[in-house]
């Protein structure tokens, strides 16, 4: 197949993208900001549900200023959508809303959210998945995973300068000298190197760890020590093929936990953003350690959503143990919907790029390989082949 659309969507009339207002509770952000649909107005039509960007500071005045037409609510919204633009993946009850031969934009998690993804095909609903845009340089303006972690990275840095009860940089004063904080840094993906340069502007002494030594460059281009860790016998169990981290074996995972105990002993501030695609995250501060650490430390575990880099993470909740304060709140990005908007609409509208004719028709071409990569969805069928591998298992089991 090269070639295809949601029925909703051809004929004469113009597509319809419809931004509902998120449903998830602390959700702030929104699918699409007023400035993307100023400049998507030309082409199609656009409909927003009323309220839709005010936690992210854009008004619903805005939105008609851009050239959108405003709805009470979702039900409405949905009955008169093309191609509905979400941050979140939709919950039940938007499910049902969702049309017959319409489609969706969202971060999906596809290879989580199984039973979704059943739903959406079931229902015709053809789906696209933002986290499964393919990492390749020509993607790389539609990436909002990266533009999200780049959110989360920076943030967490200013949690934990707001709990940590010292100074970031070090200060000379009249009561004397005042010692940089010392911040270590798990992961060096992109929340990780923004994590990094965000403490460094702050003032504190930085190194970082990451079990590909490939990163090595770009953590000591920031100014942050990179932290080595003996690979004698191991060299090729720190990536995959992509250079993306994978699992690590026993051997690794136990000269990891090892050489970071050392350095998080001597740290005021942690940063973890280890993450493995589709497995929980790796446990690489023990509670040992931890009750190591100085009393008043901080450590802010990124990975909290998938289980947390830290034995003693609480996923949701600032909690304190042993003297050290562990942050584990979920969706960073959400605390600065602003602009974490702002970047997630920039990435949807570079994808809609490809989707979306002249004529203001959805146009699928499966032989781009950004659009087949991210379609989950078509025509009452998963098309996503990772997607569609973990639903054969489960449908030969039930």
């Amino acid at each position: 197949m090269v070639d295809s659309a949601p029925s909703s969507t051809t004929g004469a009339g113009r597509l319809t993208l419809a931004i509902p207002r998120e449903t998830v509770p602390n959700e702030t952000r929104v699918g699409l900001v007023p400035d993307a649909v100023k400049r998507l107005s030309k082409t199609v039509d656009i409909i927003v549900e009323s309220g839709a960007g005010t936690a992210s500071s854009y008004s619903d005045q805005a939105y008609i200023d851009a050239g959108a037409t405003i709805v009470p609510d979702a039900a409405t919204l949905y009955r008169q959508a093309g191609l509905v633009l979400k941050v979140q993946k939709p919950q039940p009850d938007e499910v049902s809303l969702l049309q017959p031969g319409s489609a969706l934009i969202a971060l999906l998690q596809p290879q989580v959210n199984i039973d979704l993804i059943r739903q959406l095909a079931e229902g015709n609903v053809t789906a696209l998945s933002m986290d499964a845009i393919p990492r390749i340089t020509r993607a790389q303006s539609m990436d909002a995973l990266s533009s999200m972690s780049t959110v989360g990275g920076y943030k967490a840095v200013l949690l934990a300068a707001d709990f940590l009860p010292k100074f970031f940089p070090m200060l000379m004063t009249a009561a004397g000298t005042i010692a940089p904080a010392k911040v270590l840094v798990i992961g060096a993906g992109v929340a990780g190197l923004q994590a990094i340069a965000t403490a460094r502007r702050l003032g504190a002494v930085v190194e970082s760890y990451d079990t590909r030594p490939v990163v090595k460059e770009q953590v000591e281009s920031l100014g942050a020590k990179f932290v080595e860790v003996d690979m004698t016998g191991i060299e090729g169990e720190t990536q995959d093929s992509g250079g993306y981290a994978r699992e690590a074996s026993p051997e690794l995972l136990r000269r990891q936990q090892e050489t970071l105990s050392n350095r998080a002993i001597r740290s005021d501030v942690i940063i973890t953003t280890a993450l493995v695609p589709g497995r929980p995250a790796p446990k690489l501060l023990s509670e040992d350690t931890i009750s190591q650490m100085q009393p008043g430390s901080v450590i802010v575990d990124m990975a909290a959503e998938a289980g947390g880099n830290c034995e003693l993470t609480v996923p949701g909740e600032v909690v304190v143990r042993h003297g050290v304060t562990l942050i584990g709140l979920l969706n960073l990005p959400a605390t600065i919907p602003f602009h974490a908007s702002q970047m997630y609409s920039k990435n949807i509208e570079n994808l809609l790029a490809l989707l979306i004719t002249k004529e203001g028709q959805l146009n699928l071409n499966f032989e781009d390989e950004i659009v087949k990569g991210t379609v989950i969805t078509l025509d009452g069928e998963v098309v996503h082949e990772a997607t569609k591998a973990l639903l054969q298992p489960a449908e030969a089991s039930s």
